[in-house]
């Protein structure tokens, strides 16, 4: 809003600093402030709102050293985010930009699931929380209505080099993405409909559609089951989406991707503002949550996360690149299908199921060896940053 209104008194009557609001990276910076201002002064609001209205958490007793100390901590700080990104978002960017419109649905949506889910186990009583299946059609319905944007809206384009040479071709729908680490780092999900013959991509939605869903799900999912110790979640996601920012830049910069020989994506610039608003409140909502927390994110906060970083992956056409930039998230995933796997057949084959963690997710199997929670959280703090190296290498890396 702020952003029209500046742009209306620089071009009407010439207003002093008016012009400073068009350029993104003054907007950004702002953004970033404004998200942690709004975040620290709301923060201690809905912590003692959610103190008032008694939504603490319910903590099972896992044996695990420190926990029943965190019973009735506050949940739902995820509020903490979403306000501290939506507010600077709505004042700061170009509204009418698919990506920022995708971004907001995908806010709310994903942030209503969560909040419903934690109302129902915490006022309700429910320990399941939302019923499963509830969750899932609602993960699936954002990635069916962002699939639909991506594949089918006119604004979503890409645009690239003639034979690698400085000129760009005129924008064109594609839905080509990005495979790293591999000299012709490019993959066209049409290809593999293409097999069915003559005219067989122009349902190439049938492959697209359905990729868009699994990482949505996949992702929110992984974030959901990473938040479990203070500070984890909120620390390695701001890490992910800081490096998904730098490649949006990247790709809606004309120079630098004529430099780095990578797509360029007209109007995906204006994401960076969107990022910059949620970084800034996620450090915000850190100041709440770093050991020892005065307030969980909940799955309110989780499936937010979760939800915002896939659609940046697949806003930047880096969605391939997430096993490696979101590898904590995989990691504690994977953890828990295995254990789970691997105890079922344990079990079946020898009639006693085992274990190959001492707990799952990992960071519970590191805490059941003894290991500070702090120090769990800081040493996955310094593996994401790797991992987020090693994602902006693959952009000169094939």
């Amino acid at each position: 809003m702020l952003y029209y209104l500046f742009e209306y008194l620089e071009k009407t009557y010439q207003f002093p600093g008016a012009s400073l609001f068009g350029y993104l990276s003054f907007r950004a910076a702002i953004a970033i402030i404004f998200s942690l201002l709004v975040t620290a002064v709301l923060g201690k609001r809905i912590i003692a709102m959610l103190q008032r209205y008694q939504m603490g958490e319910t903590i099972r007793d896992l044996g695990l050293e420190g926990q029943q100390e965190k019973a009735g901590t506050p949940t739902m700080g995820g509020l903490m985010i979403i306000f501290g990104t939506l507010i600077p978002v709505l004042l700061l960017t170009k509204l009418d930009n698919v990506y920022i419109i995708l971004l907001i649905v995908t806010t709310v949506w994903m942030g209503l699931i969560g909040f419903i889910d934690d109302y129902l186990k915490i006022k309700k009583k429910d320990k399941a929380g939302l019923k499963g299946r509830f969750k899932i059609v609602g993960q699936l319905s954002l990635g069916l209505l962002v699939g639909a944007v991506f594949y089918f809206h006119p604004d979503i384009t890409i645009k690239q080099q003639i034979d690698g040479g400085g000129a760009f071709m005129q924008a064109e729908k594609s839905t080509k993405t990005t495979i790293p680490l591999l000299k012709n780092n490019e993959f066209d999900y049409s290809e593999l409909i293409s097999w069915a013959g003559e005219g067989a991509t122009d349902y190439a939605w049938l492959i697209f559609i359905p990729a868009v869903i699994f990482i949505i799900t996949a992702v929110s999912n992984g974030a959901n089951l990473t938040d479990g110790v203070d500070g984890l979640a909120a620390g390695t996601a701001s890490i992910s989406v800081l490096t998904l920012g730098l490649f949006a830049w990247v790709s809606g910069n004309i120079i630098f991707a004529d430099y780095l020989n990578v797509m360029y994506i007209p109007k995906i610039s204006e994401v960076v503002v969107f990022v910059a608003a949620f970084v800034g409140a996620l450090v915000g909502f850190l100041w709440y949550n770093t050991y020892p927390a005065q307030v969980f994110m909940g799955d309110t906060g989780s499936l937010t996360i979760g939800g915002i970083i896939a659609v940046l992956a697949l806003a930047v056409r880096k969605e391939l690149l997430i096993p490696i930039l979101c590898g904590v998230f995989l990691i504690e995933n994977l953890s828990v299908v295995v254990q789970v796997g691997y105890f079922k057949y344990t079990k079946k084959k020898f009639g006693e199921g085992k274990r190959i963690f001492k707990m799952a997710p990992l960071h519970h199997h590191f805490q059941k060896m003894g290991y500070h929670e702090s120090k769990i959280v800081n040493r996955f703090w310094i593996v994401a940053i790797m991992l987020a190296i090693i994602s902006l290498v693959t952009l000169k890396v094939r």
